[in-house]
């Protein structure tokens, strides 16, 4: 019998996009559910999601990014799913590319897969300058922390075995939380490995992260990471 699987799509004001979203995870695989949590969006986006036949967490108060996305790992947890996926609701990654970020999930071989921009130095994702530094200096800080290299500690782009729903159930950063769970889930002992993806250009909307916030970015996801190296995490138990 195989595993459920759910798809966890955090959105803010993601009406624009969220149903194309929706959509393209269910084209993918028709079986997978779909959660789309709604971090108290202004506009339609629960309305839309439930259109396209997405179950909506419609979260009270704007949680941010972290919160939500730990919302739905817990949904997940709590649901008793061995699989989840993780998108953004902007519509900037690709649905069709969620078999590599399955397979080593599904063969056992790992607990965090990540879909990322630079596994092949010739990707086709160039981003602006400061997003480029910072993308850089995350990744290696947290090879360097967490003992294995990693090369895209930013994206938003992941699957989890049961193992990993249920540590980012309990431990999973609020505040621009990627890199840091990155982190988390090596020190923890999950079986980590990244499989090239690329990346779209948001549908609609646009980003909150402007050249000024990204070098603040920078600065506050620094500090985080030197907490976070301070701090002890449950060993998790990966033997399958």
């Amino acid at each position: 019998m195989s595993e459920r699987i759910v798809a966890i799509v955090p959105a803010w004001n993601e009406e624009g996009a969220i149903g194309g979203v929706v959509d393209e995870i269910t084209a993918f695989d028709p079986a997978i559910e779909i959660v789309v949590v709604d971090d108290a969006s202004s506009d339609a986006t629960a309305d839309v999601a439930e259109a396209h036949g997405a179950t909506v967490l419609r979260l009270l108060f704007n949680v941010g990014i972290g919160g939500a996305v730990q919302t739905g790992f817990r949904y997940a947890r709590d649901g008793g799913y061995g699989i989840a996926v993780r998108l953004d609701g902007d519509g900037q990654h690709d649905a069709s590319e969620l078999d590599k970020l399955l397979a080593p999930v599904h063969a056992r071989e790992a607990d965090l897969v990540i879909g990322s921009r630079f596994v092949d130095p010739g990707g086709s994702y160039r981003p602006p300058f400061a997003r480029r530094l910072g993308i850089r200096v995350f990744a290696r800080t947290v090879s360097l922390l967490g003992g294995q290299r990693v090369t895209d500690t930013t994206s938003g782009f992941v699957a989890l075995s049961r193992h990993g729903i249920e540590l980012f159930a309990e431990e999973y950063p609020h505040d621009y939380p990627e890199v840091e769970a990155t982190l988390v889930a090596l020190r923890s002992g999950l079986r980590l490995e990244q499989v090239q993806v690329d990346m779209r250009e948001r549908r609609a909307g646009t980003s909150s992260i402007t050249f000024v916030r990204s070098l603040y970015y920078i600065v506050k996801v620094m500090l985080a990471l030197f907490v976070a190296s301070l701090r002890r995490y449950p060993r998790v138990e990966t033997a399958a």
